[in-house]
């Protein structure tokens, strides 16, 4: 396992974390609990939740429910300066106007709950989940800022947020001494590089943080779709992932056949190479690994500190 400072900050963070949206989800604490285990057995130190994860996700009503950071609290007990602890605020967690969003108003509340249900007194990085247009920013950081001043946060993170929304909220924390965000979460592999359009070059610019989530393209970069009628029994997508369609192209399927042949050549499983080009890239602090058995955290602990060559880099990136 490879460690790196999150990005301007003085934390040091492993570069693969632990991704929790399928505990108390699509598996049971049981199983949630014993891939935490080999996380850590592994020395992954970064474990990512949010308030939202959870059953409700798949719900009618889609708000979260907290069974994640449930199973998180629990299985933290006596370890809990082990981990750096991330958790994430702003979808929606009910029915009423004021039960999402980025409001000083919802983020007491909610950090308040997320604090009960993983059974801990502080959270180490707290990320707002989805940019809140309705929302001034000034609002956000300043709450966000009395978080970490009463120790109840550590640092602050953002998720889902374009380049100039990142430049804006720290541009405003300049202004006013406020807390910066450290890190930015978003989705980023072989088949969705969008982000290196502008917050790749923003964030190694500006020394913050990348956490990737999706690296294995919700599943479509482990190699077992081969087609859009492909959807084996026990698989995201039979489970009812709805977001793995977006990737269900015939173009995508070509490139995933030709990664795979790669792999082969470099005698690892087509997961594990996708998660090592992640790892290879310059602005990534981290990976997030959704693994819902545990032997997904060993296959992707394996290749964790796999430098590439640039030869293997421009060959991949001509595919």
């Amino acid at each position: 396992m490879i460690y790196s400072k999150l990005g301007f900050s003085g934390l040091h963070v492993s570069n693969l974390s632990l991704g929790t949206m399928a505990f108390g989800r699509w598996i049971d604490e049981k199983a949630s609990v014993q891939i935490f285990d080999t996380a850590l057995d592994v020395g992954i130190n970064l474990i990512d939740t949010a308030n939202f994860y959870g059953k409700g996700q798949d719900e009618q009503f889609l708000y979260g429910t907290g069974e994640s950071e449930e199973i998180i609290g629990r299985a933290l007990k006596g370890r809990r300066d082990k981990v750096v602890l991330a958790t994430k605020v702003g979808l929606p967690m009910g029915k009423d106007i004021n039960d999402a969003g980025l409001s000083k108003f919802h983020i007491m509340r909610e950090v308040e709950n997320s604090l009960q249900r993983l059974q801990t007194d502080y959270i180490d990085l707290y990320q707002v989940h989805r940019f809140d247009d309705q929302t001034p920013l000034e609002e956000t950081l300043s709450t966000l800022t009395s978080l970490v001043n009463q120790g109840k946060v550590r640092y602050i993170g953002c998720s889902n947020y374009a380049a100039w929304q990142i430049a804006k909220a720290n541009g405003i924390s300049n202004l006013h001494g406020l807390e910066h965000f450290v890190s930015s979460q978003s989705q980023y592999n072989l088949l969705s590089r969008e982000l290196e359009e502008e917050v790749v070059p923003y964030c190694v610019s500006e020394k913050v943080g990348l956490l990737v989530y999706s690296p294995m393209a919700r599943g479509m970069l482990s190699g077992k779709y081969t087609s859009h009628n492909d959807v084996p029994e026990g698989s995201r997508a039979a489970r009812g992932e709805k977001l793995i369609q977006n990737y269900f192209k015939d173009e995508n399927f070509g490139r995933v056949e030709a990664y795979k042949q790669v792999a082969v050549e470099h005698d690892v499983n087509l997961s594990q190479f996708s998660l090592a080009w992640i790892l290879n890239q310059p602005a990534v602090t981290s990976a997030i690994i959704g693994a819902s058995k545990p032997h997904h955290v060993t296959d992707a602990a394996q290749i964790s500190d796999w430098i590439w060559s640039d030869e293997l880099k421009q060959r991949v990136n001509i595919l």
